[in-house]
């Protein structure tokens, strides 16, 4: 069954208490609503509430345009974070731990409120494949344990640890996301297109890695489906059924787009043409099983594979 279209009677049912109509509709917290947390908001049924955390005043018009119930906080200021207690019954949390550090006081803050009141029923927290660190182009289940081969990947799993005592202490059904590069043609930076004009380097297939990835239409079906299906603390790996190797998968955005595919180099001589962040990325290797994903979700992808989703019909290259 697709993601946006669970049965009314387990998505509306009301929560005891006689409290006014519109606060016994289902609300789902979006915390970190960018383009994925708007495409979630756009794909949930409109008898849902949609509440989103910002920092940002300016952002505050531009989401209630959208039909979202803005709410002014900062998740570096636990203080402005009072009013989220009881108020969702529902949250997805899709916020990026700090740039610095080996934890996330973020998620710490978030939970921490979240408990004031009555819980919510289920959170989903979108963190990263990264977590499993280099897997030498072995396949990853969700069972694989985590290696974490940056401070980046370590503060994902600080932050997935939280999530997964708030879900045990607090009785809430917590779900985890391992979530792979995202793209979307109507996403900005979406697509490879911009980095092929550029001419960037990739590695030689003897030293390349296997990479991952998940349109950004089926990531925010997945959330959804996680919000309502997923199993208590349960992670999933939020990937698409592509099994190519990074500069395989340039080589077949260049001939889709028509342009030039990428000169290869090797690894050895690769730090001298690629930035440090790039090379991060060309330092692991694995492959995701998302059995998990489709089975227990019941997730079915619209886009199962990069060849069918950087060419969507009607959209345009980023």
């Amino acid at each position: 069954m697709p993601s946006n279209q669970i049965p009314l009677t387990s998505l509306y049912a009301a929560r005891p208490g006689a409290l006014p109509a519109r606060f016994r509709r289902t609300r789902v917290l979006i915390v970190g609503c960018g383009d994925v947390g708007l495409r979630v908001a756009q794909a949930l049924p409109h008898r849902v509430r949609v509440l989103a955390l910002t920092s940002s005043p300016e952002r505050v018009e531009a989401l209630r345009l959208q039909g979202i119930t803005p709410l002014l906080g900062n998740l570096d200021a636990p203080h402005t974070l009072r009013r989220l207690a009881g108020l969702a019954t529902r949250v997805l949390h899709l916020a990026p731990p700090p740039g610095e550090g080996w934890g996330d006081p973020r998620t710490q803050a978030l939970t921490r409120v979240l408990r004031r009141r009555s819980a919510p029923l289920a959170m989903v927290y979108g963190s990263t494949s990264g977590v499993y660190g280099d897997c030498e182009g072995e396949v990853a289940t969700e069972t694989r344990a985590v290696l974490a081969g940056t401070p980046r990947a370590t503060r994902r799993i600080d932050a997935e640890n939280t999530v997964r005592f708030f879900g045990r202490s607090a009785q809430v059904r917590s779900s985890i996301l391992r979530i792979p590069g995202i793209y979307a043609p109507n996403r900005e930076g979406g697509t490879p297109h911009a980095r092929l004009l550029k001419g960037t380097p990739v590695l030689l297939t003897e030293d390349d890695v296997y990479t991952n990835h998940i349109h950004a239409d089926d990531l925010a079906r997945a959330c959804i489906a996680a919000l309502w299906r997923g199993q208590p603390q349960r992670v999933y790996n939020a990937s698409d059924d592509t099994t190519l190797k990074m500069g395989d998968y340039f080589d077949l955005a260049a001939d889709l787009y028509g342009l030039p595919r990428p000169p290869r180099v090797a690894r050895s001589t690769a730090k001298e043409k690629l930035s440090l962040m790039l090379l991060s990325f060309m330092s692991e290797s694995r492959r995701l099983d998302n059995s998990r994903l489709k089975q227990e979700l019941g997730l079915k992808l619209r886009y199962p594979t990069v060849a069918t989703g950087l060419v969507a019909p009607g959209k345009q290259h980023a």
